[in-house]
């Protein structure tokens, strides 16, 4: 498989511009999310428990880092100890990274990343009136994390690396900033069948957490290429309820899902 191809330079760019601009939308306007979206359809409460969070962990977090744009519970996986590091790759208004330094502790450090100017004002906001000590958000891609090589004890990301139109990229760098023995938990979209080709060149769709989806088996091979060992994808088909209410028919193409692997 061919991942680093230069022609396609130009069309991540414009795909990376048109998802900034979309999460920008979610934090500037009063639309929950974006058009086609199937990380979110409702208000703030409804769409977190939907993807698997408990009354308790959304009650805990601040209400304003909760857009319901998940597609799963990472935290619930991520087996989070005290003092531990952590990292959220495409962190929003902050939400896991909230309720993960409630895990690590006053001693743990969570980080997130997000390419999204307006989203990381939000985190950071959030992260100030609520006086979180743990926390720290920082602006830059998933592609090329503003981290420190051998850093992060646990990865945590939630319907994001869908997003990225260089997965390779994002599982080559995550490898990177992990300590030995360093883990992802990830809850995303994935394909489990090819997606039509009127899906896949659907921009609103792609910002929308379904064009971008990988087939599982090429999201293995990247994680391998990448490094990773322990690789275990779980699909949750009960996620497909969910996904009939973004659109029609895409619940035979697409399905959420949790990833895991070691460093």
């Amino acid at each position: 498989m061919k991942y680093n191809d230069k022609t396609k330079v130009t069309k991540n760019d414009n795909i990376r511009k048109h998802v900034r601009e979309e999460y920008a939308k979610v934090v500037t306007s009063s639309n929950c999310c974006s058009q086609g979206s199937c990380c979110s359809t409702t208000g703030y409460d409804k769409t977190a428990l939907q993807p698997g969070y408990s009354i308790n962990e959304i009650g805990s977090v601040p209400k304003e880092s909760n857009f319901g744009l998940g597609c799963g519970n990472p935290i619930s996986m991520a087996s989070l100890k005290e003092s531990q590091t952590v990292l959220d790759l495409g962190s929003g208004a902050g939400f896991d990274c909230f309720l993960a330094a409630r895990k690590v502790g006053p001693n743990g450090q969570v980080i997130g990343v997000d390419m999204t100017p307006e989203m990381i004002s939000k985190a950071r906001s959030n992260t100030e009136k609520n006086n979180y000590t743990n926390v720290e958000f920082r602006l830059g891609e998933i592609e090329n994390l503003p981290i420190a090589d051998n850093q992060i004890d646990v990865i945590i990301s939630n319907c994001v690396i869908n997003l990225s139109p260089d997965k390779l990229r994002v599982f080559q760098e995550a490898y990177r900033v992990l300590k030995k023995g360093g883990r992802l938990a990830i809850s995303d979209i994935v394909a489990e069948k090819p997606l039509p080709a009127e899906l896949k060149e659907n921009m609103a769709l792609y910002s929308g957490c379904i064009s971008g989806a990988s087939l599982i088996n090429e999201l293995e091979e990247m994680l391998h290429f990448a490094g990773f060992i322990d690789i275990k994808i779980k699909t949750n088909p009960m996620s497909k309820e969910f996904i009939k209410t973004c659109m029609q028919g895409l619940e035979k193409h697409i399905v959420s899902a949790a990833i895991e692997a070691v460093k």
